[in-house]
C-alpha cells in the first residue's frame, strides 16, 4: 500500500497563496508521504491545464515523488446546459490532463441531483441510466490513457452506497469502480462500515477523512459544522481524533484485497499542516 494526500488538505494554503501546487510538491515529500493527489488544478493565467499539469509532472519527479489521482468535478445531469454528449466531451479533456499528470486514476463526479426533485419527480432511478451512460463513456475512452475512472461517494444525490453500486454494476466495466472516502456515507447519514462491507469490492482509491458528528436533536454546534442529508451535524477534522470509523473502514476493505493508495483528505478548520502531519500518523497506524 501506499500513502497520498489530496492537495484539497491544504485549501486554506493555497488559497491565501502561502503554498502553490508546485511547493506542496516538496512539503509533501517532506512529511513522508509517497504520492499527492491533485483536485481541480489551480492553473495560471499564462498556462493552459494541460502545460500546467506537464509542469507537475516534471516537478514530481524531479523531487521523486508519485501523482496518485486526479480529482474533478463532473454532473451528467445538469452540466453543459444538460447535453449530456458536450459533459462528456468536457470529462474526457479531464482525462487528457490526468494522462498529462501522469496518473492510473481518475475520480469524476456522476451528478448532483435534479435542479428541483419535488417538482419533476425524478428520482435516483431515473437518473441512473444517465450516470451508467456518461460514466460508461469516460472510463471507455480512459481506458485508451490507462487511466481507471472512479466516482465518489460525494454529493448527497450519488452518496448512499447502493446508490454508487448501481452506477458501478450498471457500468459493469473493470476500469471503473469507486473511490471509496470513510468519511462522506455521514453526510446521507450512512454508516461508513457497512457501506464498506457492500462495495470494498469495487474500490479503486481510498480517501481517509474524519468528521465530528452530532445529532440533529441538539444544537448546532457553530464554526466549521455543516448539516447532513438528515440533518446531522458534522465538522471535518484530523485522520483518527474523529467519530467516523475511519481504522474499520481501512480494515474492511484491505480484508477484501485492496493494496492500492489510502490518502488523506483534510477538510477540517485546524492547520493544514500540523492536522495533516497527525493524520499520516494515524492513518500509517490504521493500515498496519
Amino acid at each position: 500500500m501506499k500513502f497520498s494526500v489530496s492537495s484539497y488538505s491544504f485549501q486554506k494554503l493555497l488559497n491565501s497563496g502561502e503554498y502553490t501546487h508546485f511547493s506542496l510538491i516538496e512539503k509533501v515529500k517532506e512529511m513522508g508521504f509517497d504520492a499527492i493527489e491533485y483536485t481541480d488544478l489551480m492553473v495560471p493565467e499564462n498556462k493552459t491545464e494541460l502545460e500546467f499539469a506537464k509542469e507537475l509532472k516534471a516537478e514530481a519527479e524531479r523531487v521523486g515523488i508519485e501523482i496518485s489521482s486526479y480529482t474533478v468535478g463532473a454532473d451528467m445531469l445538469n452540466g453543459c446546459d444538460g447535453d449530456l454528449e458536450k459533459e462528456i466531451e468536457r470529462i474526457k479533456g479531464k482525462v487528457d490532463v490526468a494522462e498529462a499528470l501522469g496518473v492510473k486514476f481518475m475520480r469524476h463526479d456522476a451528478g448532483w441531483g435534479y435542479k428541483d426533485e419535488r417538482k419533476s419527480y425524478m428520482g435516483f432511478d431515473e437518473a441512473l441510466p444517465v450516470f451508467v451512460k456518461g460514466c460508461k463513456a469516460v472510463t471507455e475512452y480512459a481506458k485508451t490513457k490507462g487511466i481507471v475512472t472512479m466516482i465518489e461517494n460525494h454529493g448527497f444525490f450519488c452518496q448512499d452506497s447502493d446508490r454508487v453500486e448501481k452506477v458501478v454494476c450498471g457500468v459493469a466495466d473493470p476500469n471503473f469502480g469507486v473511490l471509496f472516502d470513510c468519511g462522506n456515507f455521514l453526510c446521507a447519514d450512512e454508516n461508513p462500515v457497512i457501506a464498506a462491507g457492500k462495495l470494498a469490492n469495487y474500490v479503486k482509491y481510498v480517501h481517509a477523512k474524519d468528521f465530528f458528528i452530532r445529532s440533529g436533536m441538539g444544537y448546532d454546534p457553530g464554526c466549521g459544522f455543516f448539516r447532513t442529508r438528515g440533518g446531522n451535524y458534522l465538522r471535518g477534522t484530523i485522520v483518527g481524533q474523529g467519530d467516523a470509523p475511519v481504522k474499520q473502514c481501512i480494515e474492511v476493505i484491505k480484508n477484501a484485497g485492496y493494496d492500492g493508495y489510502f490518502s488523506v483528505e483534510f477538510e477540517g478548520i485546524e492547520e493544514n499542516i500540523q492536522a495533516v502531519e497527525q493524520g499520516l500518523k494515524n492513518l500509517k497506524l490504521f493500515a498496519e
